[in-house]
């Protein structure tokens, strides 16, 4: 697989040479007689730094199609009517004893907002054992894939995006994909954006280094399917699933150029800032990708991770400490343990903790910090990432009585000692 480098950039590229149109998007007859189509992720009149569009150039004109019809959305859900203010905690999902691919293996932990106002974000799991063979797009919002067990092989109409624990892909609204197992089973993490795409987030007094750097984040060259085997299509539109049978593959984009693109990132090209003098950073210094919202300084929802790293504070409770937030967050873990969980959060499961809800570090990792040698040393083999939201996640009916939750989360903090005054 080929990548092009670089985060919102116009990129051009074709899979045939001469494919792609010069200097004007849609001319009276373009190369080869393919069909020019754009796709737009903004607002026409959005401000040039934020507009995102694509123009593709494909064997068969996309609407050309017949009508789409509802399906069952099985455990995949944009409705989130069941919010509590209770620390959750899941396991990870199990495999599945049936075939079972990408789209039927998703199962919705919770969420907020929705679709109709486009504002709010859904994170879900999912498990599979075998690659898709229906094409999918969302008209929902966009998708960041967070692979945890098997790498997945992703066609999209860009091109195909490869992805392994450690990295993950987004999807824009819209861009229709087929997910292939590399391995025999996958499992991971799926946050669904429904606000203004996700964007690298402004360095501040960071200066012009650090986080998450824009050459990193590569684009798929493009790459087309000239296929005439009947091909379901299958959308999410406003929380339910509709599906339509194509006469030909969807992914028969010859040339593109744009840059409302699919795209991967790996997760250990990550630049963390960290402390050097005392005091833990705020979670925000970890933020990979966000989704700003109306209101400047708060996020629809940022993706955040807490990858390995040198701890060097002094005089400092390294873990995170106990806090109460006034935005609520989804974690899950890709691999390895989490500092501030000494058991019960493996990787593949998940935790939801929303807002002025307390949690923290649990009775062991909390001993473990404060009796801990602060000589400098590195957090190795782990893996953590966080959606966090200005809004409280509700989880779903099927996740509070799923299997997978852990009903004694609480006792996570329930033998902790008063503390003895002088």
């Amino acid at each position: 697989m080929d990548y092009q480098s670089g985060f919102g950039n116009e990129f051009a590229t074709e899979a045939v040479a001469g494919a792609l149109p010069v200097g004007q998007n849609s001319p009276q007859k373009v190369p080869y007689g393919l069909y020019a189509e754009q796709l737009s992720g903004s607002a026409f009149t959005a401000p040039r730094g934020h507009n995102r569009r694509s123009w593709v150039y494909r064997l068969r004109p996309s609407a050309a199609h017949l009508p789409f019809e509802p399906i069952a959305a099985g455990t995949l859900s944009s409705t989130f009517d069941a919010p509590t203010p209770n620390r959750l905690r899941w396991s990870p999902l199990a495999m599945p004893a049936s075939p079972t691919d990408f789209i039927a293996g998703l199962f919705t932990l919770g969420g907020n907002g929705s679709p109709a106002i486009g504002a709010g974000a859904a994170v879900h799991v999912y498990a599979a054992n075998r690659s898709m063979e229906a094409a999918f797009f969302n008209s929902d919002g966009e998708l960041v894939i967070v692979p945890q067990l098997g790498g997945l092989r992703i066609v999209t109409e860009h091109g195909v995006l490869g992805v392994t624990p450690g990295e993950i892909a987004v999807i824009p609204r819209g861009v229709r994909m087929r997910v292939e197992l590399v391995d025999k089973e996958a499992r991971g993490y799926v946050g669904e954006n429904y606000g203004a795409p996700f964007r690298l987030p402004e360095l501040g007094p960071i200066g012009s280094n650090g986080l998450a750097n824009a050459r990193d984040f590569l684009a798929p060259v493009a790459a087309f399917e000239d296929s005439d085997r009947p091909t379901q299509l299958i959308q999410k539109f406003q929380g339910g699933l509709w599906s339509t049978t194509l006469d030909h593959s969807p992914f028969d984009v010859v040339a593109w150029h744009g840059n409302y693109t699919p795209y991967k990132y790996d997760l250990a090209r990550f630049n963390t800032i960290n402390t050097v003098s005392f005091d833990h950073p705020d979670p925000s210094i970890f933020t990979v990708l966000t989704s700003p919202s109306d209101t400047p300084g708060i996020a629809n929802c940022d993706f955040v991770i807490f990858p390995p790293r040198w701890m060097v504070a002094e005089g400092t409770f390294r873990p995170p400490w106990f806090h109460r937030n006034i935005m609520s967050e989804l974690m899950g873990l890709v691999r390895g343990q989490y500092d501030a969980k000494a058991e019960g959060f493996v990787p593949g499961g998940a935790s939801l903790h929303n807002c002025m809800n307390a949690h923290g570090p649990d009775r062991a990792s909390y001993d473990k910090a404060v009796a801990a040698d602060l000589a400098p040393h590195k957090l190795t083999d782990t893996l953590a990432f966080m959606f966090e939201t200005r809004w409280v996640i509700a989880p779903t009916t099927a996740a509070l009585a799923s299997p997978a939750l852990q009903r004694d989360y609480d006792a996570a903090w329930s033998s902790f000692a008063k503390a003895k005054l002088p």
